[in-house]
């Protein structure tokens, strides 16, 4: 038989499995030939006991898993740099469409930094947090299909002119879907202006209709977007803000995510420089 020899944390490991539980079903380990190899394997084994329950000694099969082990782990590399590739494209979009809009200059990353942080609050897995946080980053991509003199127009917009802004989820959705973007990222993108009495755009969703996800995002965006400085308007101030979501809590707004955001501002110290 083929000497393998377990590394020390490894081997104890395995000690302790089998006197635990009687046995040890598919341990994956690092093992060391005699002659200096490493390998991976997978070990099948059971104690052997005598009538009386004394410990005989120990039988199983030990397989070689090396070429599985290196195929996940250049899986492991390839998703990671497909992941760094996606980031970067995220990025490289919503720095296009910043330069289409400079009065929004910053709004996606400050909507996305507040939406990971209500997210966070509320307890919500991490890979339902990085849909959030990536969402938030490109969720107003389908303005790249509105005029630009439209996006810095001074002034109320036409009844045209708001029906072309209103399509901008719709074709931000239709944009992303063909993309391999963790899901529902493309959907958070279409619901992010619906509102729980039914009043938003552009499905007119109504209360669990609408994605929790998009129902933070749609929150976190409201409040930057009354603090901050838009061509039609001033600044209505941070305070006005979250009035506004406070006023409309349950009725627009979801009542737990506004909880979490006016404690997250109010309480916490939150701020948009941090994001």
């Amino acid at each position: 038989n083929e000497q393998l020899i377990l590394r020390s944390e490894e081997g104890k490991r395995y000690i302790r499995t089998l006197l635990k539980e009687g046995r040890a079903i598919q341990f994956e380990t690092e093992v060391r030939h005699r002659d200096g190899g490493i390998i991976w394997v997978s070990i099948n084994a059971r104690v052997v006991k005598d009538s009386e329950g004394n410990i005989l000694g120990y039988e199983g099969t030990t397989e070689d898993i090396t070429e599985r082990k290196e195929a996940e782990r250049n899986l492991e590399v390839s998703a990671d740099k497909l992941r760094k590739s996606l980031i970067g494209t995220i990025e490289v979009i919503s720095m296009m469409l910043e330069m289409r809009d400079p009065y929004t200059a910053g709004h996606q990353r400050r909507v996305s930094g507040l939406a990971r942080s209500i997210a966070q609050e509320l307890g919500l897995q991490g890979d339902v947090i990085d849909s959030i946080r990536i969402a938030g980053n490109i969720h107003d991509i389908g303005k790249m299909s509105v005029p630009a003199e439209i996006l810095v127009k001074p002034g109320r917009l036409s009844e045209i002119e708001m029906e072309l802004m209103k399509a901008h989820p719709r074709t931000g959705y239709d944009i992303l879907k063909v993309v391999d973007l963790p899901a529902p990222t493309a959907e958070i993108v279409l619901q992010h202006h619906e509102r729980l009495d039914g009043s938003g755009y552009p499905q007119g969703l109504k209360g669990e209709e609408i994605l929790l996800e998009a129902q933070i995002m749609a929150v976190a965006d409201v409040v930057e977007a009354m603090a901050s400085h838009r061509p039609y308007r001033p600044s209505r101030g941070l305070e006005a803000a979250l009035e506004e979501i406070e006023k409309n809590r349950g009725i627009l707004y979801h009542n737990d995510v506004v909880d979490v955001c006016l404690s997250l501002f109010r309480e916490n110290g939150f701020s948009f420089e941090q994001t």
